[in-house]
């Protein structure tokens, strides 16, 4: 039998954009793993793994930033997964409870970036994302940054196929730039018209700038806890459950069906999904409050139809129907999401735990969504991982 898993305390700073503060990946991880010690009621010692996801850094990185919390000698793990590092972690974190190895763990993740595009690191190499490249350049002609290209292109699939239009990608960007406005931890806070998205630079596709996540510094951190811990130390009331949570990485589809929306991760996150709400006992229809990785507002819609929110091609018609955010079916990125909240890619999942932790304890201001009892959250990386989890209150 599995062990329950419950969240008992977040933490995270505000995304940064890269080189606005003078501060390091240790003082961005102390002050993001101590709001969750905090958030917790408990201390450093009491934690018995932990899992530190970052995909900028040296070797032992993970090690050095947890040294700030602590050196009680527990196992520490270092996890690079790209855009869905933190949410591995988290998946690791949780894994460990659920298999009855740990009481208590942490998640943290952080990033510090350099400003501009995504680039690659080592060039005497094979890439990771080369394979999906060269498949992606025998449908749609080959453009760089690569990330922008290869999302910007699924979008052009999905307008090719069913007529989806570049102002309703462009309304996504909108509605999670107006979220952000009363987030304090969004790396923006500024609202913008449908006509000013329009405007923006464009950078492929149907996408323009304010419709792209930017490069970020900042840090997240979750504490995990089994049943028997929660009870001990009197958390019901704050702890929220995992009721579900699924990672998968490339499927065959990915390349077999010829299709970008794939090649971007949509059968990745479709898999990943039906596999929660089958662990949760759940449908799409049940859920209050998502959190998913809009890196770009394509990838949005198209996750949209891959978590079952609707019909594939039927993205563009939530959008057009305002379903998603305050006043819809679904508030979706309540955080302003990746596009506005920022994307540090080791700290992106963590930060979204930590929004539908608040979420579901009623606690997130001005944010709330009224009623919110059970939230979703999806991260992704390309190349590839995709992890959902399920949430509900665990005193509900």
């Amino acid at each position: 039998m599995t062990q329950k898993v419950f969240v008992v305390g977040v933490g995270m700073t505000k995304f940064e954009k890269p080189g606005a503060l003078e501060w390091d990946y240790p003082d961005m991880a102390r002050e993001a793993g101590t709001k969750a010690l905090a958030d917790a009621g408990i201390d450093y010692n009491q934690v018995q793994q932990a899992y530190v996801g970052y995909v900028y850094g040296e070797s032992t990185a993970g090690q050095r930033a947890v040294y700030e919390l602590g050196m009680t000698g527990i196992p520490v793990v270092n996890v690079n997964n790209n855009c869905s590092t933190g949410s591995t972690a988290l998946y690791l974190a949780a894994q460990a409870i659920r298999g009855g190895l740990a009481d208590c763990t942490l998640a943290l993740g952080f990033e510090k970036m350099q400003k501009g595009s995504l680039g690659s690191t080592y060039d005497d190499r094979e890439q990771p994302m080369m394979r999906h490249l060269l498949a992606l350049a025998e449908l749609q002609e080959f453009a760089m940054p690569p990330a922008p290209y290869m999302f910007g292109a699924a979008g052009k699939e999905h307008m090719e196929r069913y007529g989806t239009t570049a102002e309703q990608f462009a309304k996504i960007g909108v509605k999670n730039h107006k979220h952000s406005v009363n987030n304090p931890y969004a790396q923006f806070q500024k609202e913008y018209s449908l006509e000013e998205v329009l405007a923006a630079k464009q950078i492929y596709g149907p996408l323009t700038k304010l419709q792209c996540s930017p490069t970020s510094d900042g840090s997240g951190a979750v504490i995990l806890a089994s049943e028997a811990f929660v009870d001990k130390h009197n958390l019901a009331d704050q702890a929220i459950e995992m009721v579900g949570q699924s990672m998968v990485t490339d499927l065959e589809t990915t390349f077999s069906t010829k299709s970008a929306i794939n090649l971007v991760g949509a059968d990745m996150s479709r898999t990943a999904a039906e596999a929660v709400y089958a662990q949760a006992g759940i449908g799409p229809e049940d859920v209050d409050v998502i959190e998913l990785h809009d890196c770009f507002s394509t990838n949005e819609l198209l996750t949209y139809e891959a978590l079952g929110l609707c019909a594939a091609g039927e993205g563009g018609r939530l959008v057009d129907d305002n379903a998603t955010t305050y006043g819809g079916k679904w508030v979706v990125n309540p955080s302003g999401g990746l596009i506005s909240k920022g994307h540090p890619l080791g700290a992106t999942g963590l930060a979204q735990c930590s929004e539908l932790t608040w979420q579901l304890r009623g606690t997130a201001d001005a944010r709330q969504v009224d009623g919110a009892r059970i939230a979703l959250q999806h991260n992704i990386g390309l190349g590839g991982a995709v992890v959902v989890t399920a949430y509900r209150p665990a005193n509900r």
